[in-house]
C-alpha cells in the first residue's frame, strides 16, 4: 500500500508498506480525510521523540472500516468512524488508574506516528476498535470529523487540566488550533473572561468566535505584565499553555493568582529544562499548581465530542483553513504546518 512516511530525522516521502494485520479486537480502516499536525513537525524536524525509519505519519482521520477482528462486537465494514488520536489499550493497569493514555508506559497510548504506523496511508490499523473508535455522526463533515481526533480533545483537556470553573479568568498561550479549542473548553466550562495570547490575525478573530473577551499580543510586551494590566494587578484563575516553548512557563506562572492552576498541553519539541520562577511560584509554596498531560482517547470521548458538533454546541469549521482533495496533495499539506503562513490555522486532506 502507499503511504507517506517520516524516513528519518529531518526526511520525509512516500514509501510502499505491506497491508498491516488485523487482529481479534483490532480495525483495519481507510481514511477518508486526514490533518497533518505540528506533532508531525515536532517528529520528523526536531527530533522529539527520537529517531523513526520509514515510520509512517499521520495521528487525525476519520475513516471507514474496511476489516474487524472475530470478537469486534460494534463495528462493520463499511462503517464511518472517528478515530482519536491516542488510542489506549483499555485493559492495562495504567488505564484501570485512570491513565489510559499511558498505557504501557509514558505516552503509549500515543501508538500512531509515535512507535506505530500512523495514518497517512491507504489503509491503517486499529488496536482494540470497541474501545477506541466511535461512529462518525452523519452531520459532521469529514473535514470537521479529523479536527475531533487531536485538536478538540488535545485542548478541551487543557481546560480540564487548568480546572476551569464558571466565573474563572482564563489565560489561553497559543492560539493555533489547539489553543482555539482550550479558548472554546474554557468558554464551554463557564469561565467569564478569557484572555487570548497571539498574533495573527485570523486566529485572533477565530479566537473570539469561540469566546475571548482579551487579545494579548506577545509582540506587544510580556504575557505576564499585559495579563497583569488586564486583571488590575490581581492575575488569572487559570492558564492553559498550548503554544510556545520551555520559556514560556516563566510567563505563565508570574501571571496567576496564588492557587491559580495552569494546564499544559504544548507538546515541548525541544529543551532540557522547564523554566519556574523561584519567587513567582511563591518560593515553592505559592499553590500555583502545574499540571501537563496527554489528552484522553477513546469512544467515549470521541462520542461525547462528536455529540457537541452535531447538535450545533461546538462549530470546528473555524480552524480549517486550507482543504486539499487527493492523497497525492499529503505532502504539501505537511509543509503546510512545517512552514505555517500566516494564514493558516489547520489544514485538511480529503481522500
Amino acid at each position: 500500500m502507499k503511504a507517506y512516511a517520516m524516513l528519518s530525522l529531518g526526511k520525509t516521502g512516500w514509501i510502499d508498506k505491506e497491508v498491516p494485520q488485523c487482529g481479534p479486537m483490532d480495525a483495519l480502516c481507510k481514511p477518508i480525510a486526514v490533518a497533518p499536525c505540528t506533532s508531525d513537525v515536532h517528529t520528523v524536524w526536531e527530533g522529539a521523540v527520537g529517531e523513526r525509519h520509514n515510520m509512517v505519519l499521520g495521528h487525525e482521520c476519520c475513516a471507514e472500516i474496511i476489516e474487524v477482528g472475530s470478537l469486534v462486537k460494534d463495528f462493520k465494514p463499511g462503517d464511518r468512524v472517528l478515530v482519536p488520536a491516542i488510542t489506549p489499550d483499555w485493559n492495562s493497569l495504567e488505564a484501570q488508574a485512570g491513565f489510559s493514555m499511558h498505557s504501557g508506559g509514558v505516552l503509549a497510548g500515543w501508538k500512531f506516528s509515535n512507535f506505530k504506523d500512523g495514518v497517512f496511508s491507504e489503509i491503517f490499523h486499529v488496536n482494540d476498535a470497541d474501545g477506541n473508535l466511535a461512529l462518525l455522526p452523519e452531520e459532521i463533515s469529514p473535514e470537521d470529523a479529523c479536527m475531533l481526533s487531536d485538536m478538540v480533545p488535545t485542548g478541551f483537556h487543557g481546560a480540564e487540566l487548568a480546572n476551569v470553573q464558571y466565573g474563572d479568568t482564563v489565560l489561553v498561550i497559543g492560539i493555533g488550533p489547539v489553543g482555539l479549542m482550550g479558548v472554546a473548553g474554557a468558554n464551554l466550562k463557564g469561565a467569564a473572561r478569557i484572555l487570548a495570547v497571539g498574533s495573527r490575525p485570523n486566529c485572533v478573530e477565530a479566537a473570539k468566535f469561540y469566546g475571548a473577551t482579551d487579545i494579548i499580543n506577545y509582540k506587544n510586551g510580556t504575557i505576564s505584565e499585559q495579563a497583569l494590566a488586564l486583571t488590575k494587578g490581581k492575575g488569572v484563575d487559570r492558564v492553559i499553555v498550548a503554544g510556545g516553548t520551555v520559556d514560556t512557563f516563566e510567563e505563565a506562572i508570574k501571571a496567576m493568582k496564588p492557587g491559580a492552576s495552569l494546564g499544559n498541553v504544548n507538546y515541548l519539541g525541544t529543551g532540557d529544562y522547564i523554566k519556574i520562577p523561584r519567587v513567582d511560584w511563591g518560593v515553592g509554596m505559592g499553590h500555583k499548581q502545574i499540571n501537563g498531560g496527554l489528552m484522553p482517547g477513546g469512544r467515549l470521548r470521541m462520542e461525547k465530542l462528536g455529540a457537541l458538533v452535531s447538535t450545533g454546541k461546538l462549530d470546528v469549521s473555524k480552524l480549517i483553513t486550507h482543504r486539499f482533495k487527493g492523497f497525492d496533495h499529503m505532502e504539501e499539506a505537511l509543509f503546510l504546518m512545517k512552514d505555517k503562513p500566516s494564514d493558516l490555522i489547520k489544514p485538511v486532506v480529503v481522500f
